[in-house]
Order: structure tokens, then C-alpha cells, then sequence
């Protein structure tokens, strides 16, 4: 290019291709890393390196514009000057440092999380708080950041020469600048159209090779741009009634009336036998316990005996899976019942998130202290605006006193400490002679991995191995505890895991990453056996309420797992962009686009083919998804207090 023998053209090219070299070392890090995971032969290599090369240069263009601007239009007397010089040096070591940062960052987010950046990183910016002290307990960050400046500051010296040559060229004529920056911007906004999120990556295939063809910043930004996604716009549809017809058949039960006009809408008045029990309920969500951890699923590591024993004392769901990937979609759909709709969970859409006819609102219509317990800050992924919004009160590590907790970390409050306030608040309730419902989220199983000393033979900070004893240490503490207490007989106690500790995989939608366990416990109620239905987390709340004998209107999209245990099950599992159905054997997929298809054989040998939607578990998928994409939008879900539902003897 002749521009280059001038010296703007020639800096901003040295520095582009600096971040293009480390972005090739990136991916070829990562590559190595899961090399084996990728299973790239040399026809894979050649498509990884190109397409990823194409997202590369896509992401430079944007990040090239505002420097284009300034060097092209810099006056030539600035440009020549000693201080501008000695700026470009300065501005050359601390890109090159934001390389190197950006370099460490993606492969601490890969080792997390197995993906690029993406909805996860966008959150994490968010909520900076709880993520930098989370940064900083994990990792030695201060000496990290240090040894990234010294390189930066290193390269910048090996690159002395070519940055002289650069500088000391003869400066770009005004009108040729201007042309060079307009083509420069009309080839970003060319880009901007062409390229995004799966394109040119494509759908299907191995899910590493896609991860490691794209760019981490740019898939960044892209998940801040794309934060919601409208399903009729970017997925597969049915018509309405044909939608209707395949969903309602999905929740159909002997005792079920469906009572709303809309073809689409789901609410239905539900007529429990038996006399309504007015037991009290603690509904405990786990962070990231995946079920392989268990010692009765094969562990060998011993480190959940109180959970293997309550497996054989109590109603055990064997084959249970997550909704999600993130907590606030294990909260979404244990509290709302709901599949996970393609974008933010209905938790963070800020402004959104309320109204709902939640568990908590069902249960505090019937007379229910609804409570929210986090071992944490309930601003994190909005969950006190959310459950405050959904029928319950809320208490969180801001509204407990220092006193009453023996160990706190980045995330909040110890097990334990959560354990004792709920102790607190159930003592509290039953001597005023009301019943309770009290929904726990934990923190304790999560990086940093730390708890307090002397619990278990562990050191604290170890790792997951560590976090996840003393998680079931916590449990089993608190269960000798309330067997203490005067209302222990009264009470429903379910342990359920928000979602995994990691789902990724070579698939888009692994689904034996999505396994997690539940347990329910109720002496004198629940008679202990397994159940190995296939349900999910949005099963949780009919369950409940089954087995509680409550009539109550429902918009639930799950269903009483033990109304008909003979029925066939059904999971249903996402991600931010990828929406799945699982019937024990295979899974469909919905994708941006109108991508649609199926894994056969799904917990094997997965084979992935395109399908359509004829194809019955397809249209089943696109029923449950396109049905509460609509529910949403159309407040089909919202909570309206009414008279208790005829019986349906009555009709």
C-alpha cells in the first residue's frame, strides 16, 4: 500500500498488527489447551485460523477508528513535536499492555467457563464490585499486572526501531488522511452488517472450534449490543394455535382448567386432591453443584457424605437437570416456572422484573411469610428487585449485623451464616403462629472457594474440591439444627443446585453438563424413594405445590412431576442464545436465525443433523420457547390475585 511509506499509516498499522500477532498467540494458546476437546484435523485448523482472522480484523476496524481520527488529523507542528513523540511511545506501551491484559483476561474467562467472553463478562462488568474482590482473592492480580507492564514496556523497547521508522516518515497529505478515514469507516459499517455473533461462524458443529475461530472483544461488545434477543425475530415460529395446541397438550393434567382467552396463554386453575397442608417450606438453592459431585453418582472423593445420606432419606430426583448456565436462571425458573427465553433472564431485565405470579406470590396469598435469603448482596444480578417484586421480603448479607457473621468473602456471607438467619427468621414465624417459606441462595461453592477454618479437612481456598465439602458440611449442620426445633416436623426442606460448575462442552447445549440433583425432605409427608422422571428446575414450583394439595391459578410451564410419574418427561435447557428440549434420548435445538436441530442420542454418541419444523420433539421445542417468549411480552404471567379456582368436580 503506498500509504504506508507515510507515518500515520504506518504506526496505526503497527500497532493493528501487534494485535493481530497476539490475538493468533491467544487462540493458539486456547487451542492447546483443549486441543483434544477441539478434535481439529488440518482442514479445521485452516478454517479456525481464517475465520478467525476475519473476526479479528473486525474487531481492529472498530477499535482502529478513534486512533485513525486523531493521528490523521493531528497538525503536522504537534506530530514533529518531542512531547508527541515521547505520547506515541507512551500510547505504543500501554496498548501493548492492553493486549497482554486482554490476552490474560480471555484465558481466565476459558478456564472458567470454556467460551469466549460473552453475556457472562458483560454481567461481570456490571456488577464490579463482587468480581474485582472475587479477582483479587482467586488470583496474585497485583504482581500479574505488574509483570504485564514490564513487558509491555519491554516490547515497546524491542519495537524502538520500527516505531522511529514510522514516526520519522513523511506525514500524510490532509485530502489523502480524510480519504483513508473514510474508507476506513465505511469498511466498519460494512462490517458492522456482515458480520456479528454466529456469522461467519455459522451454526452446529464442534462448540470449542467456533469459541476458539472467534474474538473475545469483539464478542464482547457484540453481548453488550445483543443483550435481549426477540424471539419471533431471530428464532423459528409456528403459527399461534398450532403453538397453542402442542404447548397446552404439553401441560394438560387430569386437574388442570385451562381459564385464559389468549391461544397462548397458559393459565390454568388447578384443583390439588386432598385437604390443603399448611406445611412450611425451605427451598435451598445451591450454588453450582453439579450432581457428578456426589459420592452416590460415582465420586470418589467423599465430599458430600450428608448429601449421600439425605439421598436415601429422602425424595430424590435422579434425573434432574438445570434450566441454565447462570443463577439468575436457576432462580428464574425455580421461582417462575418459566423455560429460559433467548437473551437476559427475566430476573435482569431491569424495569421488567416484577409482577410475576411467582412461588413466593402464590404462597403469600395463601398466608405465607415469603422470604428471600442470599448469602450475598441482593443488588447482584438484580435479585432483590426481582424477589421484591415477586411477593417476597428480602434479607441479604447488607441486613445482617457484622456480628452475626463468623466469615464473609467476596461473595457474601459463609453457608452457615446464611443457615443461621434462616433458623432466626423460622423461629420468628412460628411463635407468631404463621407459616413460612423461606428460599436460601448460597455463595459458599464458588471461586474463591474460601469458608471458615476448621469445618472440614480441606484448607480453605484449595479449590472446588474444598468449596464443595464444605458446602455439604453447611447442610448438614443445618439439618441437625432444625431437628431441634418445634416446627422441624411442620417443614418442607428442598435442596436444589441453581446450576452446574461448568457447562461447557463440544456441544452447544451438552446436556449432561445440565445435571444437577434435588432432594425433598418431609418427615411424615414424603415417604423417601427416588424419582427418576426426567423434570427440570421450571418442575420445581408444581411439585411443590402438589404435594402441599394447593388449588391455585398457575402459569407455571412446568408441571407436578409426581401427578404421573408414567408420563414421559421432558427437560428443558438454554443458554443466552441456544434453546433446547430434551426427552430422555434426544435434543432439540433452536438457534438465532431460524436455526433448528437435533442431537440423537444426545447423553452418547451425539450425532447433530439440520431438522425442521415437522419434526415432532422440533415443533414441541418451538411451542415451549415461542409460548413464554409471548407470555413475557404479553404479561400472560403477570400475578392477578382472584378467588380460589373451582374444584373440577364442580364444573
Amino acid at each position: 500500500m503506498p500509504q504506508l511509506r507515510y507515518a500515520q499509516p504506518r504506526y496505526l498499522s503497527l500497532l493493528l498488527l501487534s494485535w493481530l500477532l497476539l490475538f493468533c498467540l491467544t487462540r493458539s494458546v486456547l487451542l492447546l489447551s483443549h486441543l483434544a476437546d477441539a478434535d481439529a484435523g488440518p482442514l479445521d485448523l485452516l478454517r479456525l485460523y481464517g475465520i478467525g482472522l476475519v473476526y479479528d480484523l473486525g474487531f481492529l476496524l472498530y477499535a482502529a477508528v478513534p486512533l485513525a481520527l486523531y493521528l490523521l488529523l493531528c497538525p503536522g507542528r504537534l506530530w514533529r513535536s518531542r512531547g508527541h513523540r515521547l505520547f506515541l511511545y507512551g500510547l505504543t506501551s500501554v496498548s501493548l499492555f492492553a493486549m497482554l491484559f486482554t490476552a490474560v483476561a480471555e484465558w481466565l474467562f476459558w478456564d472458567e467457563f470454556g467460551v469466549r467472553f460473552n453475556f457472562i463478562a458483560v454481567d461481570y462488568l456490571v456488577y464490579s464490585e463482587e468480581v474485582i474482590n472475587n479477582i483479587l482473592e482467586s488470583y496474585p492480580i497485583y504482581p500479574l499486572l505488574a509483570l504485564l507492564a514490564v513487558l509491555a514496556i519491554g516490547a515497546t523497547a524491542l519495537l524502538r526501531r520500527p516505531l522511529a521508522a514510522a514516526l520519522d516518515a513523511p506525514l500524510l497529505p490532509k485530502s489523502s488522511g480524510l480519504l483513508l478515514l473514510g474508507g476506513l469507516v465505511l469498511v466498519a459499517c460494512v462490517d458492522s452488517s456482515t458480520i456479528g455473533q454466529d456469522f461467519p461462524l455459522g451454526l452446529g458443529g464442534n462448540v470449542y472450534q467456533r469459541e476458539l475461530a472467534s474474538n473475545g472483544p469483539f464478542q464482547f461488545f457484540a453481548a453488550f449490543r445483543n443483550n435481549e434477543l426477540d424471539y419471533r425475530r431471530f428464532y423459528a415460529t409456528l403459527p399461534d394455535r398450532r403453538a397453542a395446541e402442542l404447548l397446552r397438550a404439553e401441560l394438560s393434567e387430569a386437574n388442570a382448567r385451562f381459564v385464559g382467552q389468549d391461544p397462548l396463554d397458559i393459565r390454568r386453575a388447578i384443583d390439588n386432591p386432598g385437604q390443603e397442608l399448611r406445611r412450611n417450606l425451605v427451598l435451598v438453592t445451591i450454588e453450582s453443584l453439579s450432581a457428578k459431585y456426589l459420592g452416590s453418582f460415582g465420586d470418589p472423593r467423599n465430599l458430600t457424605p450428608n448429601l449421600d445420606e439425605l439421598r436415601r432419606t429422602s425424595l430424590f430426583f435422579n434425573n434432574f437437570y438445570a434450566t441454565g448456565t447462570r443463577t439468575d436462571r436457576g432462580l428464574e425458573a425455580i421461582t417462575l416456572s418459566i423455560p429460559p427465553t433467548p437473551g437476559r433472564s427475566i430476573v435482569k431485565r431491569i424495569g421488567r422484573e416484577s409482577g410475576y405470579a411467582s412461588l413466593g406470590q402464590q404462597l403469600k396469598a395463601k398466608g405465607y411469610d415469603s422470604v428471600f435469603l442470599y448469602g450475598g448482596r441482593g443488588y447482584f444480578d438484580n435479585m432483590n428487585a426481582f424477589f421484591g417484586g415477586n411477593g417476597y421480603r428480602i434479607v441479604d448479607q447488607s441486613s445482617v449485623a457484622e456480628e452475626d457473621m463468623q466469615f464473609q468473602n467476596a461473595w457474601g456471607m459463609a453457608d452457615e451464616d446464611l443457615y443461621a438467619q434462616a433458623l432466626k427468621i423460622a423461629d420468628q414465624d412460628h411463635g407468631a403462629g404463621k407459616p413460612f417459606f423461606l428460599q436460601l441462595m448460597t455463595t459458599s461453592n464458588h471461586r474463591p472457594y474460601t469458608y471458615p477454618d476448621g469445618r472440614i479437612d480441606i484448607p480453605s481456598g484449595e479449590g472446588r474440591e474444598g468449596a464443595v465439602k464444605y458446602t455439604d458440611y453447611a447442610i448438614g449442620q443445618f439439618l441437625a439444627q432444625a431437628r431441634k426445633k418445634p416446627w422441624f416436623d411442620q417443614t418442607l426442606f428442598v435442596f436444589v443446585a441453581d446450576h452446574t460448575a461448568g457447562s461447557a462442552g463440544k456441544e452447544d447445549l451438552p446436556v449432561a453438563n445440565y445435571h444437577i440433583p434435588l432432594f425433598i425432605l418431609a418427615p411424615g409427608l414424603v415417604t423417601p424413594r427416588e424419582v427418576a422422571t426426567l423434570s427440570s428446575q421450571i418442575d420445581l414450583a408444581p411439585t411443590l405445590l402438589g404435594l402441599l394439595n394447593m388449588d391455585y391459578v398457575s402459569t407455571f410451564f412446568g408441571r407436578n412431576v409426581l401427578a404421573d410419574e408414567h408420563r414421559p418427561g421432558r427437560a428443558l435447557i438454554g443458554n443466552y442464545q441456544h434453546l433446547g428440549l430434551f426427552d430422555g434420548r434426544d435434543l432439540a435445538i433452536l438457534s438465532p436465525r431460524q436455526g433448528m436441530r437435533r442431537h440423537d442420542d444426545a447423553l452418547g454418541l451425539s450425532h447433530e443433523r439440520q431438522a425442521d419444523s415437522q419434526d415432532p420433539l422440533l415443533s414441541r421445542n418451538i411451542a415451549y420457547y415461542q409460548g413464554a417468549s409471548h407470555a413475557f411480552a404479553k404479561q400472560l404471567i403477570a400475578w392477578r390475585p382472584q378467588p380460589a379456582p373451582t374444584r373440577i368436580g364442580q364444573r
